[in-house]
C-alpha cells in the first residue's frame, strides 16, 4: 500500500511502525474471509482491509478520529484472524492499537459511553474492586431489561454477565508452592486481574499440575493486571504503567532465585506479555528488560507441553470440544499443544466447527459491542453443540465467561481437566451426569 506520510510525521516512532504496517499490505482482501464482523455485517469498512484503509487515512492527516473511524475500529474485536490469514504478514495488531491510542487522545465519545469506559479501566484490572462491582452486580441484575430497555445496553450487558455467586478469592500473591519430589524447574504464574476473581479454579489447577510434575510455582509480590483491558481502550499511559510493574516484580524472581517460565492461564493476558517488548521498545530503561520477559512467558499448555504429564490410570473418556481462544491460535499461534494435552490426559477431543472465528468476549467487547458478540456467542454455541460434547474446553477466562453464558454444557479451562485426570479434583462446573453419560458412551461401544 502506498503511503504519503512526511518527514515530521515520521519522526514520530509509532507513526513510523504503522507506516511500516501500512507499506505490507496489498489490499488482497483475503482478510475480509476470516474476520467476524465482516462475516456477520458483510460491510468494507468493517473488515481489516476497511479499517486498514480508514487508519491510514486518519493518520496521514493527523487528523483527529471521526465518529465514522471510531465507529468502525470500536467493532474490531482484535482477534487477530486476519493476522493468521494475511499471506503479506501485516502486523494489524500493532496498528489498530496505534490507532486506539490515537482514537483515545483525540475523540471525545458520548457521556454515557466515556464513563462505562472509564469506570471498565478503572474497575477491572483491580481485584478487589472487581469483586466489590460484582457483589453490587448481582444484587443488580433484575435491573438488566430495564436499563435496556432505556437505551444502557452496555451496563445491561456487564449484569447479565456477572456470575450469579462469586467463588472465594484466588491465593494472594507473595506464595510460594514447592514442587512435589525433586525440583525440575520453577516458574512465576501470573495471577491475572479477572480470573482471580471470577475463575480462581483455573489457578488453582495450574499450580496443582505443575507442583504435581516437579514445577515450583510462585506469584510474585507486586504483579498485577497485564496492562490489556485498558491497552485495548487507547489508554497507553496506564497500560504502560502497569507493563512496567510487571516487568519489575518478574525480574526481580528472574534474577532472584530464577525463573524458567513466566506462565499465564489466560490467553488474553499472555498475548499481551509476549508483546511487552514491543509495547516498551522506545523506553531506554524497560526496553531490554520487557524483551526478557517476553521471552520467558509461556501459556499453561506451551509448558505443559514440554513436561512429560502423567498418564491418568484411567481414562475419563469424556468428549471435549476445544474452543480455541482467538489470542491463543492467532495471537500466540498455538493450536496444537492445548489439544495433544487434552489428548494424553484421555479426553476425545473434538474441534468446533468455524474455529477461527471469535465467541464474541474480546476483553471488554461483550459489554461495549454487546449486539455483535452475543451475535458471535450464539454462532460459536451452536457450533460447540454440533459435536455434542459433554464438556467445553477454553484457555481464556474471557470465552469461558461468554461462551457459559450461552448453553448448559460447561465450559472448563483446559489445565482443569488435566489436573482432575492426573490426580486433582473434579472441576466444579462438571456434574457426575458428565462422567456417567461418558462412561455409558465408552460401554456401548465396547458391546
Amino acid at each position: 500500500m502506498q503511503t504519503s506520510f512526511t518527514l515530521a510525521q515520521l519522526a514520530d516512532p509509532n507513526v513510523a511502525e504503522s507506516e511500516k504496517i501500512l507499506r505490507t499490505c496489498v489490499h488482497c482482501g483475503f482478510c475480509t474471509a476470516t474476520c467476524p464482523t465482516y462475516v456477520l455485517l458483510g460491510d468494507e469498512l468493517d473488515s481489516p482491509r476497511g479499517r486498514i484503509y480508514l487508519i491510514k487515512d486518519m493518520l496521514e492527516r493527523s487528523a483527529p478520529a471521526t465518529r465514522e473511524v471510531v465507529t468502525h475500529i470500536d467493532r474490531c474485536l482484535s482477534c487477530l484472524s486476519c493476522m493468521t490469514t494475511c499471506p503479506s504478514g501485516v502486523h494489524y495488531m500493532h496498528l489498530v492499537d496505534h490507532a486506539r491510542v490515537h482514537i483515545e487522545r483525540t475523540y471525545r465519545r458520548p457521556p454515557v459511553n466515556r464513563m462505562l469506559r472509564a469506570v471498565l479501566a478503572a474497575v477491572l484490572p483491580h481485584n478487589r474492586r472487581f469483586r466489590a462491582a460484582l457483589t453490587l452486580a448481582r444484587l443488580a441484575k433484575p435491573l438488566a431489561p430495564l436499563l435496556a430497555a432505556i437505551g444502557l445496553k452496555p451496563v445491561a450487558a456487564m449484569l447479565r454477565l456477572a456470575p450469579a455467586r462469586l467463588p472465594a478469592p484466588g491465593m494472594a500473591t507473595g506464595h510460594v508452592f514447592p514442587a512435589e519430589g525433586r525440583r525440575k524447574g520453577r516458574v512465576a504464574l501470573m495471577a491475572g486481574c479477572v480470573t482471580p476473581v471470577i475463575g480462581p479454579s483455573v489457578n488453582d489447577a495450574a499450580i496443582r499440575v505443575l507442583t504435581r510434575h516437579g514445577i515450583e510455582v510462585v506469584l510474585p509480590e507486586g504483579q498485577g493486571c497485564c496492562g490489556g483491558i485498558v491497552h485495548h481502550m487507547g489508554r497507553e499511559h496506564d497500560a504502560l504503567s502497569a507493563v512496567r510493574r510487571n516487568v519489575d516484580a518478574w525480574l526481580a524472581e528472574a534474577d532472584g532465585e530464577g525463573l524458567d517460565a513466566i506462565v499465564t492461564t489466560a490467553s488474553g493476558c499472555g498475548t499481551t506479555v509476549k508483546d511487552y517488548g514491543f509495547m516498551l521498545r522506545s523506553d531506554p530503561a524497560y526496553a531490554a528488560k520487557a524483551r526478557r520477559v517476553s521471552a520467558l512467558a509461556k501459556d499453561i499448555c506451551e509448558y505443559l507441553a514440554r513436561l512429560d504429564v502423567r498418564a491418568p490410570a484411567s481414562a475419563p473418556g469424556i468428549v471435549t470440544a476445544y474452543h480455541a481462544a482467538c489470542s491463543l491460535q492467532h495471537g500466540q499461534k498455538i493450536t496444537r499443544e492445548p489439544k495433544e494435552l487434552l489428548s494424553r490426559a484421555g479426553f476425545v477431543v473434538k474441534d468446533v466447527p468455524e474455529g477461527h472465528l471469535c465467541c464474541g468476549s474480546a476483553g471488554t467487547y461483550n459489554i461495549l459491542e454487546d449486539d455483535i458478540a452475543k451475535r458471535l456467542r450464539a454462532r460459536k454455541v451452536a457450533n460447540i453443540e454440533k459435536v455434542k460434547p459433554d464438556v467445553v474446553a477454553a484457555g481464556n477466562i474471557g470465552c469461558i465467561t461468554q461462551i457459559a453464558a450461552g448453553t448448559a454444557i460447561p465450559v472448563v479451562h483446559p489445565v482443569e481437566l488435566v489436573d482432575w485426570a492426573t490426580g486433582g479434583p473434579q472441576p466444579a462446573a462438571l456434574s457426575r451426569t458428565t462422567r456417567t453419560a461418558a462412561a455409558a458412551r465408552t460401554a456401548e461401544a465396547a458391546l
